[in-house]
């Protein structure tokens, strides 16, 4: 069985000082759970923080964005070699990300390799902005983003990828996709691609979420399907329940 994960996008929110407070009140919860993989994804500016304080745990650490190069001119970006110094995870294509500072498939591509080159592991997100969804182009969609976002990657490292399933239309807006629907993009659509451009073992491989309006009290729902190995979590990742929706997670995977 591909072992779940669950990770903490606190997108921008938290200073410092709140994320010390946050995650001193969730972490021996939240490292008392077992069998699943669990990220916290804060700021950048409080990567290092985070980093001393989940050190003793099992607990990763990502960070939600980067470039691709590892120097030079390019004021305000984090390089993966910074990177590697403070965390093990990072978030790369975001619908965030691709809708407000114009990331494009091959961007994203990019900075895959350039994490893989160094060491760090990439949750690549994909997913269909509501128009999209409603003129029926979900498949059109995901199909073109999974492939622009792997060229060049060899099934090994497809394999070793956590990949994000997350519906634009769903993001923050307290309607979440079905989990029979998002398991059915990442089954027939996201899977299928990578099987028809690798192998049909790097398709099973692969780990996917799903991210959109997830809480602790659906997450079960979603985890209970088959091709659903986890969760991007945003709003529900910034308040203590964060570790109930973890533990359902788990329960829910039978773990």
């Amino acid at each position: 069985m591909r072992r779940p994960i669950l990770v903490a996008n606190w997108k921008m929110n938290m200073t410092i000082a709140e994320a010390i407070d946050f995650v001193r009140s969730i972490r021996l919860g939240l490292n008392d759970i077992k069998g699943v993989d669990r990220v916290l994804c804060p700021p950048s500016t409080a990567l290092a923080a985070v980093k001393d304080l989940i050190s003793a745990t099992e607990i990763g650490l990502g960070a939600q964005n980067m470039y691709w190069e590892d120097k030079g001119a390019f004021t305000g970006e984090i390089s993966p070699v910074m990177l590697t110094e403070l965390c093990q995870w990072v978030i790369l294509g975001h619908s965030e990300r691709r809708g407000h500072f114009g990331e494009t498939d091959g961007g994203v591509n990019r900075k895959v390799q350039a994490a893989l080159a160094h060491g760090l592991k990439p949750i690549v997100c994909v997913g269909e902005t509501a128009a999209e969804h409603e003129d029926y182009q979900t498949g059109k969609v995901i199909s073109g983003q999974v492939k622009g976002c792997l060229v060049g990657l060899t099934a090994a490292q497809v394999a070793g990828l956590v990949m994000a399933y997350e519906p634009v239309w769903a993001i923050g807006t307290g309607k979440p996709a079905t989990a029979a629907d998002a398991g059915a993009v990442i089954g027939l659509v996201i899977r299928r691609v990578i099987a028809e451009l690798y192998d049909e073992a790097t398709a099973q491989a692969v780990r996917v979420q799903y991210g959109g309006s997830v809480t602790p009290a659906n997450i079960g729902v979603f985890m209970a399907h088959p091709d659903i190995d986890g969760a991007l979590v945003g709003g529900a990742s910034l308040k203590a329940e964060f570790v109930d929706l973890v533990r359902n997670a788990a329960k829910a995977k039978g773990l």
